[in-house]
């Protein structure tokens, strides 16, 4: 009989394949929610985020796209391989005093709609790593 790993070793396992779901589920997601049928903000408001990640990444820090961060934690239920999930352990947010913010200052209402498109997007990111993370620990137990 296959003995399976303990949580902790599943957890280091699937944290060694983090880097590359994350990327995969950034560029899906991406593709949903801001090039897809219906996205969630209009060209001209992506064009924006573009525009400030650039500026971001100019003056020498991460952008915006890319600086999400996600983890995977444990639901606290011992010995089970579905108590593994992922959670955003940073969204990028546009805020007032925040460098995002950027030198064209925005209104309120355009910043409101791309913190709740940021939030939506690192939140779909983090459904789709969860997806490759359950399907990692099908294929582990195996």
């Amino acid at each position: 009989m296959v003995e399976f790993p303990d949580e902790r070793q599943l957890v280091l396992l699937a944290r060694s394949h983090l880097d590359e779901w994350t990327k995969s589920a950034r560029m899906e997601a991406y593709t949903e929610l801001f090039e897809g049928d219906d996205p969630v903000l209009s060209p001209e408001e992506v064009q924006l985020l573009d525009a400030l990640d650039s500026e971001l990444e100019r003056q020498g820090g991460d952008g915006i796209w890319g600086t999400d961060q996600y983890g995977i934690h444990t639901a606290g239920t011992s010995g089970s391989a579905t108590s593994l999930g992922v959670v955003c352990v940073y969204h990028p947010q546009i805020t007032e005093d925040s460098v995002l913010r950027g030198d064209d200052k925005l209104d309120d209402e355009t910043e409101e709609r791309l913190n709740a498109a940021l939030w939506q997007y690192s939140q779909r990111v983090a459904t789709l790593i969860e997806a490759e993370l359950d399907e990692f620990v099908r294929r582990t137990e195996r």
